[in-house]
């Protein structure tokens, strides 16, 4: 061949390679075909809305990546139609069984006898009065009841997928009730373009092979778990598994379980290294897809109860990608491999918004000890968080909470006989850091935070007690010395209960202590915050020092009135709020979008919003169980200057999120919701509640900080209290305008009486 037609063949591969490869994309897939991973949307958007429902179907291509994959559990029924139906048993996902009550049957299956409201006993004109309900109670149930069984060719006529998978996980059931799945599908093939058929049984590859034509869909080869028998063979998947060449005669692909790849231990944490499924299954000619992806079931406590950290261990770990996954969650699937695949740690940030740990990384760790904040740190956290508490003997350190109970092991320890009760503090008693010296605090044993126990979710457990508490000083040169952070935000509450009845001076103890380490006198980089409820705080803060100060609101608000934002702008330079008081919610779904964030910011104060958990109970339905999409609605949607965090690692990696670019062109996966368009679809419209509070100046005005008064040696932490108001949760009671004046001319009439003033 002419050297020179070497070289045209050489270019014209290069440009189609070129053409073919994803632009954004740093490193090439490592998939089967090169490509990327298939997006497969099982039963629709079937984490939301009722699997095989038209609603899953459409939103799931609404908010899919192109050439995404509608799966299709295929049901037959009593006339041989085919239907999308996500099990054998209707009861399961319909309300078959409150429409039919008296049709319930049992069959053997796979061996086993098994009792419902099976499809094989009911005609499709039955089913027309039968709707579809959520298969797993754990999702909301506000979308039940509103969308009838489709058939198979209801979908692709409705739908129209670009892909469209059939999978037939009971044929040897249809075939012993003179049944004929491969019949169906062939003749349907016909009508209704089909991609993909999977089928956990080998007999039914043997009856579809050449039935479809040269163009016809891909098999797959689904296996379930390793112990279980596949009927044909009689051998159980786990053999066959370790036979992938004959698994190739009859399939182009294999649909494995997860652990199939990256297996958990009895505690949910992966079991290194992986499988060489994906490897021996490429070699073998074989493409690989996954399944078991949902955002609201408890996965691998490695990715922090972050699902686009799941997705990345199987389609960007440097090693392998999976040819395809299977999910309840198409959106985040998506994002995962559009957004967020072959991002380096030096990949340019799209966005700019400040990063601030909750009491470090406290999601994975204890909070506020030295192994939280060396993870927030190393997650990307721009600024780490310090809590202020007090020892007896005057020490300032980090702790989440002023009654140690809450945060260390202390009440297995001698020292839970100093349980007390401060009703300015809290309703019940508590081991207050007061009550401790620090030689006596330094030394207990932390422990994590676990907000949704009730829910059996637990934080990290084999860490659930490691690091050691740190102090004051020790944290800010940790953060001085590192060269990743912009700043640190020490977080001041209980001063006026400190002072008055401990003679703790904690401002004192702050400003000292920020003297001490060099942010005092100008010679650190980093920036110092000071937070606090308390505007008198902040206004003693501001009186000794320059450094910025952001006032809290720590009440869910609707609105925040112009002389309110005036009071704070005398004292702050930033404000924190939560997050219901961004988007207003009613039983989890949102209602509207408040205009606090924009009202604050045009005063030129910017907005800090907590606190953002990865865990999927914590967020609104609108956010689909995944903390990313949570965090883009309120850095895109709403706007906000930061997020307080505790998984600082999720916010920062969306930092550097490709998807977003310019505006105009965001796929619909990072686009922001509408705030309020989920609700309009559910069923019933709950009752609308009282709208929360506007937020006023009688809210931030506060008198002055009290002197410290020396602590009596006799009196116990609680004896002083008086029931004449009731306390606000930081120890310090918001008083009138009138009130307050009647107060303060009082004490001036006194000083001026006194022999002091004569």
């Amino acid at each position: 061949m002419p050297t020179s037609t070497v070289l045209l063949c050489c270019v014209v591969l290069i440009q189609l390679f070129a053409g073919q490869t994803d632009a954004r994309s740093s490193s090439p897939w490592q998939t089967l075909s090169g490509d990327a991973p298939l997006v497969i949307a099982r039963g629709g958007f079937s984490g939301l809305f009722p699997d095989s429902s038209l609603n899953a179907y459409s939103f799931a291509v609404q908010t899919s990546v192109p050439g995404s994959a509608l799966w299709c559990d295929v049901q037959l029924t009593k006339d041989g139609a085919g239907i999308c139906f996500p099990d054998l048993k209707l009861n399961n996902a319909s309300t078959v069984e409150y429409v039919y009550p008296n049709r319930q049957k049992s069959y053997p299956v796979n061996g086993v006898s098994t009792q419902g409201w099976f499809t094989i006993d009911f005609s499709l004109r039955d089913l027309n009065d039968v709707s579809l309900i959520r298969g797993i109670l754990s999702r909301t149930e506000k979308f039940d009841g509103i969308y009838p069984i489709l058939t198979v060719e209801d979908v692709t006529t409705q739908i129209k997928p670009e892909s469209f998978w059939l999978n037939v996980q009971h044929d040897a059931f249809f075939e012993q009730q003179n049944l004929s799945m491969s019949k169906f599908l062939i003749s349907a093939s016909r009508i209704v373009s089909i991609n993909y058929i999977s089928s956990p049984e080998v007999n039914f590859f043997t009856k579809i092979s050449g039935r479809f034509g040269r163009n016809g869909p891909l098999f797959v080869f689904q296996f379930l778990r390793k112990e279980d028998i596949e009927p044909t063979t009689n051998q159980t998947y786990g053999s066959i598994l370790s036979n992938l060449t004959f698994v190739k005669t009859f399939a182009s692909g294999i649909l494995v379980p997860k652990s199939y790849i990256l297996p958990l231990d009895d505690k949910q944490y992966l079991v290194p290294p992986p499988k060489s499924l994906v490897q021996d299954a490429h070699k073998a000619g074989l493409q690989v897809y996954v399944s078991g992806f949902a955002n609201d079931i408890d996965i691998a406590h490695d990715y922090s109860s972050d699902p686009v950290s799941e997705y990345l261990s199987f389609v960007d770990n440097g090693n392998f990608s999976v040819d395809g996954v299977l999910s309840d969650f198409p959106l985040t699937a998506s994002s995962s491999i559009d957004c967020f695949s072959h991002l380096g740690q030096n990949a340019i940030k799209q966005v700019n918004f400040l990063v601030i740990s909750k009491n470090g990384a406290s999601g994975d760790y204890p909070g506020c000890t030295d192994l939280a904040y060396d993870k927030a740190i190393k997650d990307g956290a721009d600024v780490i968080d310090c809590s202020v508490q007090m020892s007896s003997d005057g020490v300032p350190f980090c702790s989440r909470s002023i009654d140690l109970s809450n945060s260390t092991m202390i009440s297995q320890t001698p020292f839970a006989q100093r349980s007390t009760l401060v009703p300015e503090i809290s309703s019940s008693g508590g081991i207050y850091t007061f009550s401790l010296t620090w030689a006596e605090i330094r030394n207990l044993t932390p422990a994590i935070g676990n907000p949704y126990r009730s829910y059996t979710m637990f934080r990290n457990p084999n860490k659930k007690n490691s690091g050691k508490l740190i102090l004051l000083s020790e944290f800010l040169n940790l953060a001085n010395n590192s060269t990743l952070l912009s700043g640190v935000l020490i977080s001041v509450e209980n001063a006026v209960y400190l002072r008055e009845k401990q003679g703790l001076d904690v401002v004192k103890a702050v400003l000292d202590t920020l003297t001490e380490t060099g942010y005092g006198n100008g010679t650190t980089k980093t920036k110092v915050m000071i937070q606090s409820t308390n505007s008198s705080v902040l206004v003693e803060f501001k009186k000794q020092s320059k450094y910025e100060a952001v006032y809290k609101v720590d009440e869910k608000i609707s609105d925040i009135s112009d002389s309110a934002i005036e009071d704070i702008k005398k004292f702050a330079n930033a404000v924190v709020i939560g997050k219901e008081s961004v988007f207003s919610l009613l039983d989890s779904f949102i209602t509207r979008q408040t205009n606090v964030v924009e009202k604050l910011q045009k005063s030129k104060l910017p907005v800090y919003v907590e606190l953002f958990q990865n865990e999927f109970v914590s967020q609104p339905y609108d956010f689909f169980s995944d903390p990313t999409v949570e965090i883009n609605s309120y850095i895109l949607g709403a706007g906000i200057n930061g997020t307080i965090t505790e998984f600082p690692f999720t916010a920062a990696r969306y930092k550097r999120n490709r998807c977003l670019g310019t505006q105009e062109t965001l796929p619909p996966y990072m686009a922001p919701f509408k705030p309020g368009s989920l609700l309009q679809a559910v069923n019933a419209i709950p009752p609308a509640q009282a709208p929360n509070p506007v937020f006023t100046d009688d809210d931030v005005t506060e008198p002055p900080l009290p002197p410290v008064t020396a602590k009596s040696p006799t009196s116990a932490p609680g004896d002083s209290f008086t029931n004449a108001q009731a306390p606000r949760p930081s120890g310090q009671t918001r008083l009138t305008l009138s009130l307050r004046f009647s107060v303060f001319a009082s004490l001036l009439l006194l000083w001026i009486s006194s022999p002091l003033c004569s």
